[in-house]
């Protein structure tokens, strides 16, 4: 690594934690609501953060069904007195961004799926969607035993001709030299999970808690590794299981997690 260039990197970081005078406005909530409203979609599922009772009450009156995606038990209550309708419990495992409430270095800690699975489920009384590290059909069938209503699974589909992971992060996931998964800010300002690689590796410890800001300033660099065919320079956002995605046609994962529910059903240890 270059030492100025990581001396440079650490200044543009440093900056970026320091008080703006500009908003970054790329977000337009009010308008995405107003296209949930008008559009009246069956489900609003939300992250890094709850809506109000006020936001929640409208689009479920647009006949809207509300999720918030929550990471602990006092999240899970946030949610609970906003009026949501289910939560989607995120457990450590899941890959990509973690979607706590507040983005705070100080209070990074995760909880593995199933022992929050516990908790939320003894604290609240909402249907549950688990989430984190769910592969198979036997996961599934795990989580739905552990009290899930529901589950959600992400990296599973990566390897999927459908996804939208570009080729280079889809070889990734079975290329051997990626040997684990990490979580970070170095790519976007907030916790996120990916393949450990060479910039997650240098960045890791000098990225603040500035998110979209980290976000933008990387996303040339992350392209430009694309373009350069350069994967350890890319996020490679994945799960805890990345080793067990498979590259087939979504429909044909859809089916085959399905047999493989079914025979875990019978499985005497469900």
């Amino acid at each position: 690594m270059n030492k100025e260039r990581n001396i440079g990197l650490y200044k543009i970081f440093n900056y970026l934690i320091k008080p703006y005078k500009f908003s970054v406005t790329d977000d337009d909530w009010e308008a995405k609501l107003d296209v949930l409203l008008q559009e009246r979609v069956p489900v609003a599922s939300f992250t890094f953060g709850c809506p109000d009772k006020a936001v929640i009450a409208a689009l479920q009156k647009a006949g809207e069904f509300v999720i918030v995606t929550v990471t602990s038990v006092e999240e899970a209550h946030i949610a609970s007195e906003a009026g949501a309708d289910a939560l989607c419990v995120q457990g450590a495992e899941a890959g990509g961004h973690r979607a706590s409430f507040r983005n705070d270095p100080k209070q990074d800690e995760a909880i593995a799926l199933f022992p929050l699975l516990a908790d939320v489920r003894a604290s609240v009384r909402l249907p549950l969607v688990a989430a984190g590290g769910i592969m198979d059909g036997c996961g599934i069938a795990a989580a739905l035993k552990a009290g899930a209503s529901a589950v959600q699974l992400g990296t599973a589909f990566l390897r999927c001709p459908e996804s939208g992971a570009h080729p280079l992060h889809k070889q990734a996931l079975a290329d051997p030299r990626f040997t684990e998964t990490a979580v970070t800010r170095a790519f976007t300002g907030r916790p996120a999970r990916g393949l450990a690689n060479r910039f997650m590796a240098e960045y890791r410890d000098l990225a603040p808690a500035a998110y979209p800001h980290v976000h933008h300033m990387t996303k040339p660099l992350r392209a430009a590794a694309a373009k350069a065919g350069d994967p350890e320079r890319m996020s490679l956002w994945a799960g805890e299981g990345y080793r067990l995605a498979r590259e087939l046609p979504a429909a044909e994962l859809v089916e085959e997690l399905k047999r493989e529910l079914e025979e875990a059903w019978q499985d005497r240890a469900f």
